[in-house]
């Protein structure tokens, strides 16, 4: 960034609401014009300005956690391979290489350089999940494969248009080579203009401003963020923290459980977390690259320094990740990743159970602690075939203060949501027969876990569903005396009269009238049940959170206890 003086302290705020504002923007326009619900309904992406160095200007609020401020790295491959002058106005790159972006190639980058007076001066991105990147993976879910290449087609730092003609070629062969090419090359369209909106509103604000104190301006944003988040962890005990905590399997060897292990160690103001005492690479897809540990801990340590702060390159300065290669979150090139996320929310509940003896005042419970949806496919009676995909809520933790959030996504979802469902209905052949709060899923405790889900699909058509439950082994623990809560579930109710339980299934086949049963985790509790006030059990035993044997089990609560 620029080198002059410091700019005027109201301009510096007039740079950081429009920054913000432009990457909101181009969230906005992004779920207008895009064509998959997991864009516009569930809100699967992120959108924002990088400078010409990669680095995070500005992102959207609500944006997905895992997703922070790692747009950058799929700008820098594109300055590697092109330069910067190699970049020209009408460029449009695309981006989801494994080795580089290090997540499930169905999240896929657009980006498209800004030009001010002649000179490239950064860039607008979107990063958003297309519904299929073709391969034999169909949806959320799938154990089947155990190298990359099956995953999809991967596409490294390409220019679908170059000076503002497309490339015919390229968008042939991901015409071609997917299964939704419709929704799919709909949303590539999506993003080029949220990306090309992005690019063109920063121009405008170099315009404005001109371009030296507008950098002025974000090198100060940056360093304001910074200071803030080094005054918390300044406030955190120094000293070196473990937790160690487990994944059910990687999905393919049922009976291995999967070791997550972290030690941060605090100094002045330097917070490390290391990981590498994490679980070495599976044959399985529950990978992810080096992006995958470096998303925990920037979501763990921003929940815990600067929850209220906009996102920019400042908020992770104070952050240090060791992460040898070769673990989970950050498995050598080729190694399936198409699972990438599902060890991360408990990566991020294991950051805060090491930090929960120094912080009892901060840290909750676990929460739900998977990455929860549903993954139906098949063909409608008219041949077309279909997709339906949807985001599940679970328990987050009981908190140093109150009760845990009931049905909400897991911490790496952020403001993701499920897709109504009236709207399912609509689109796809199944019925939801029930969406309800699941009772006596919440952890015991003086601030009781939050509530999970229970979610009943009857499908109407034959068809396929992958499961892929987690965290089954090791429930959402407790701290402080809190009791664990209920773990992840999933009972297929078959035509013939089987009930299956599944915890993890790829291409499970269906008859019409077969139903899916989804029962999501609660969150654990936070303190000794023994000091959760009577007034409130009564509360959750009358309004159905508690079942009455519950409540005498967990709390020696009976109504004529609660007479006296």
């Amino acid at each position: 960034m620029s080198d002059t003086a410091e700019a005027h302290p109201i301009t510096v705020e007039v740079v950081r609401n429009s920054i913000v504002a432009y990457a909101n923007e181009m969230a906005n326009a992004l779920c207008k014009a895009a064509y998959n619900m997991m864009i516009y309904e569930v809100r699967d992406f992120c959108c924002g300005l990088i400078d010409t160095q990669g680095r995070m200007i500005s992102q959207n609020r609500g944006g997905l956690p895992i997703f922070l401020a790692d747009l950058g790295i799929a700008v820098e491959d594109g300055i590697r391979r092109y330069g910067l002058d190699g970049f020209k106005p009408g460029d449009i790159m695309i981006m989801n290489h494994g080795e580089v972006c290090g997540q499930h190639l169905n999240n896929v980058v657009i980006y498209a350089p800004c030009f001010f007076e002649g000179e490239i001066v950064g860039f607008a991105a979107s990063r958003a999940h297309w519904v299929d990147i073709g391969g034999m993976r169909i949806g959320f879910g799938s154990t089947a494969t155990t190298e990359i290449f099956a995953e999809g087609i991967q596409m490294r730092s390409l220019k679908i248009y170059e000076e503002g003609k497309r490339n015919e070629t390229l968008w042939q062969i991901i015409h071609d080579n997917i299964r939704f090419p419709e929704a799919a090359l709909g949303d590539m369209r999506a993003q080029i203009a949220c990306c090309q909106l992005g690019a063109r509103r920063y121009a405008e604000l170099l315009g404005r401003y001109g371009r030296a104190t507008v950098e002025s301006c974000i090198d100060r944003i940056w360093e304001q963020a910074d200071q803030a988040v080094r005054n918390v962890v300044r406030t955190i005990p120094n000293g070196s923290y473990t937790a160690e905590s487990m994944l059910d399997n990687d999905g393919r060897n049922l009976e291995k459980p999967i070791r997550i292990k972290v030690t941060i160690t605090v100094k002045d103001d330097i917070f490390q977390v290391d990981f590498s005492e994490m679980n070495e690479q599976t044959a399985g897809p529950l990978n992810s690259g080096v992006s995958g540990g470096i998303a925990a801990a920037r979501v763990a340590f921003k929940a815990l320094t600067s929850p209220e702060l906009d996102v920019n390159e400042g908020c992770f300065r104070a952050l240090d990740v060791v992460i040898p290669e070769g673990t989970i979150v950050s498995a050598k090139p080729g190694a399936a990743i198409g699972l990438w996320s599902i060890a991360l929310p408990t990566t991020i509940d294991t950051i805060l159970k090491a930090l929960a003896p120094a912080l009892p005042d901060m840290v909750p419970a676990a929460h739900k602690g998977d990455m929860g949806g549903c993954s139906f496919y098949g063909f409608r009676e008219d041949g077309s075939r279909f997709l339906l995909l949807n985001i599940f809520g679970g328990g987050w933790g009981g908190r140093p203060s109150e009760d845990g959030e009931d049905a909400s996504v897991s911490v790496c979802q952020g403001d993701v949501r499920n897709s109504p469902v009236e709207l399912q209905e609509i689109r796809y052949p199944v019925m939801v027969e029930e969406h309800a709060l699941r009772d006596d899923s919440g952890g015991p405790g003086k601030y009781r876990g939050g509530l999970g889900v229970n979610i009943s699909y009857r499908v109407l058509v034959p068809c396929k569903v992958t499961i892929n439950n987690e965290r089954t082994r090791m429930p959402p623990w407790g701290v402080h005396g809190g009791g664990d809560a209920a773990h992840n579930d999933a009972v297929i109710e078959f035509t013939s009269g089987e009930k299956r339980h599944v915890k993890k299934g790829t291409e499970i086949q269906l008859q019409r009238d077969d139903v899916v049963h989804f029962s999501t985790a609660g969150g654990g509790g936070y303190g000794k049940p023994s000091d959760r006030p009577r007034d409130a059990v009564a509360n959750d035993v009358a309004q159905g959170y508690i079942s009455p044997e519950k409540a005498k089990e967990y709390y020696a609560f009976t109504a004529s206890v609660a007479a006296e």
